[in-house]
C-alpha cells in the first residue's frame, strides 16, 4: 500500500519546465530558465515549449545553453533544487558524444592562469639563494 501511495503522489506532481531546468541544475537562475525558453532555446520534438508547460516522466527536452546543448529525458519529477549528486538522478543525458567531446576540448584549451611548479619566476627563497651567490 505505502508503495502505491507513495507512486500515486509523484504521479500527481505537476513542474513547471523552467522550475525543472533549474532544479536540475540545466540553468544557474530560474530567470536564466524561463528567458532560454522564451528565446526558444528549450525545444520538445523539435518544436519550442512554453515555461508553464508542466513536465512528464519520459519527456526528451532539447536544451541549449551557454556552454552545452543538452539532451534531457525525464526520469523524475524534482520540485526544489538540490545538490548536483542528487539532481542528476533525476535526468537522463542523452546529450550525443560529440557534444560531450566538444564541450571538453573547449574547456582543455582554457589556461587557468597556473603556472607550473619549478617553472618560470623564481621564489623569494630562489631569489635569496641567487643573492647570496652574487655577492
Amino acid at each position: 500500500m505505502k508503495g502505491q501511495d507513495d507512486l500515486k503522489k509523484t504521479e500527481k506532481k505537476k513542474v513547471r519546465l523552467d522550475k525543472y531546468l533549474w532544479c536540475i541544475r540545466v540553468f544557474k537562475t530560474r530567470s536564466q530558465a524561463t528567458e532560454a525558453i522564451d528565446k526558444g532555446r528549450v525545444k520538445i520534438k523539435g518544436e519550442p515549449v512554453k515555461a508553464s508547460r508542466n513536465v512528464v516522466i519520459g519527456d526528451e527536452y532539447e536544451a541549449r545553453t551557454e556552454h552545452k546543448n543538452w539532451v534531457l529525458k525525464v526520469t523524475q519529477i524534482l520540485e526544489v533544487r538540490m545538490a548536483y549528486s542528487e539532481a542528476i538522478k533525476y535526468y537522463e543525458d542523452l546529450t550525443p558524444i560529440e557534444e560531450i567531446e566538444r564541450v571538453r576540448q573547449v574547456a582543455s584549451s582554457f589556461q587557468t592562469g597556473k603556472r607550473l611548479s619549478k617553472v618560470g619566476r623564481p621564489t623569494k627563497k630562489d631569489r635569496r639563494d641567487l643573492g647570496e651567490l652574487l655577492d
